[in-house]
């Protein structure tokens, strides 16, 4: 353990596919939710727009449109963050600040105890997903944040040396 919270953080963070039986507070949403609002973002446009789904039969239906279902399910919350084309002013730079905002969703949840997956494999049906939950017509699905409690508290992994996936010309 080092000094620096946010490192350490960044290198315990790892995707959780299996949740307890257990409801996440909405404060605890919200909080979730506010960590992403302060990703980077061109122009400080902030093109994310998010819509939570707890337990119920839209969250059934959505689980259907994946192959990974079981974690929808199992998840007591899922965050679907969107791009909402209103907001957009340079389609590259709004999709990879959602990205930052994903990641500090991510960070968040596992800084107030909860674990987190993100699904990109929804994306092939992210129409059907705007139909299910009635988003508007400027939304388009970015990624579903599964959170929830964890079942398991560790878990390893490893990542390739940074001096090798760094070209120096």
């Amino acid at each position: 353990m080092s000094d620096n919270q946010v490192l350490d953080a960044i290198h315990a963070r790892r995707s959780v596919r299996e949740f307890e039986d257990r409801d996440v507070p909405d404060e605890i949403i919200e909080k979730i939710i506010e960590a992403g609002t302060w990703a980077p973002s061109g122009l400080n446009n902030q093109p994310w727009r998010f819509i939570v789904v707890k337990k119920g039969e839209k969250k059934g239906a959505l689980a259907k449109l994946t192959h990974y279902g079981h974690i929808i399910e199992s998840a007591p919350v899922c965050i679907l963050v969107f791009l909402d084309a209103k907001a957009s002013y340079d389609r590259t730079k709004d999709i990879m600040a959602i990205g930052a905002c994903n990641q500090n969703i991510l960070l968040g949840a596992h800084s107030l105890g909860l674990g987190g997956v993100w699904l990109g494999e929804i994306l092939k049906k992210k129409s059907d997903v705007k139909e299910l939950l009635q988003a508007p017509a400027s939304y388009e699905l970015m990624a579903v944040l599964a959170l929830g409690y964890p079942t398991q508290k560790k878990r390893t992994s490893s990542r390739k040396d940074a001096r090798g996936v760094t070209f120096n010309p």
